[in-house]
């Protein structure tokens, strides 16, 4: 589906992956089973998407980019099991698609932190992911308490999915070529989730409170949020934590814990 006429815009951050090699180790990895659905965010020239059409029932892909989703459109007639839409994945309705969807995407690099958020939101619907990320926001994904770039994502990932580093991919598998080196991870569902349902906006509220003023200590930064600082103090001295603790200590069963405390 290579479409080398189609001049990249910067605007939307668009770097084409050209490497087949590279498609398959992510064909791989997603290891997509007969009769599931997958959903692929910015198919760009379509080198994935075709992959993809290979091994799924069905494809749900979204292209913000007019100019790529009518050169996909076009070809569209070769692969069957292709549904595009043109349109923004951060408003994509994601709510429709089937449950257990697979995620399988190279995410543009300037929405992946808040659509990172938006897909694990949305719960069992999206069963697993498989995404190529900037290797910045992958080492977020990953981390674990102590490390410097342990924080929001970081919490907020591992407390919904397993997260597995996958490989990393050089700069020249791009085209343009991005100034920073990519990584896929993989992501899948926990089951049963870690934080209940009726748990989930507290929880959501407490760490986004936490981490809000880093160089705090976790009582003032939570009392800064809205938190009385007496009962947070309380709370973690029944978690036989330090006052003086700071947030990108805590585990993330500690911080379910925190908030099963203050709630």
């Amino acid at each position: 589906m290579d479409a080398p006429a189609l001049p990249t815009r910067k605007s939307l951050g668009q770097h084409f992956l050209i490497d087949p090699n590279i498609v398959r180790k992510i064909i791989a990895l997603a290891d997509v089973q007969p009769g599931e659905t997958v959903f692929e965010v910015g198919p760009g020239r379509g080198i994935l998407t075709e992959a993809l059409c290979q091994v799924a029932s069905r494809v749900i892909a979204v292209e913000v980019d007019p100019r790529l989703h009518a050169h996909l459109s076009r070809r569209q007639s070769a692969f069957p099991n292709l549904k595009l839409a043109c349109g923004d994945a951060l408003t994509y309705p994601i709510n429709d698609l089937p449950d257990g969807t697979v995620v399988v995407a190279n995410l543009p690099y300037y929405i992946s932190t808040p659509l990172l958020f938006r897909l694990l939101e949305a719960g069992q619907r999206l069963n697993r992911m498989v995404l190529m990320l900037q290797a910045e926001v992958a080492a977020r994904l990953v981390a674990k308490p102590g490390r410097r770039e342990y924080g929001l994502l970081s919490v907020m990932a591992q407390s919904a999915a397993e997260i597995r580093e996958g490989f990393r991919v050089s700069a020249q598998c791009f085209r343009p070529r991005p100034a920073v080196a990519s990584t896929v991870v993989s992501l899948r569902r926990r089951a049963p989730a870690l934080v209940s349902g009726e748990q989930e906006a507290d929880f959501s509220r407490i760490v986004k409170a936490a981490f809000a003023h880093r160089r705090k200590t976790l009582p003032n930064s939570l009392r800064d949020e809205g938190y009385n600082f007496c009962r947070v103090v309380d709370a973690l001295h029944v978690l036989k934590l330090s006052p003086s603790v700071r947030a990108e200590t805590l585990s993330v069963e500690q911080f379910i814990q925190l908030t099963r405390e203050l709630a």
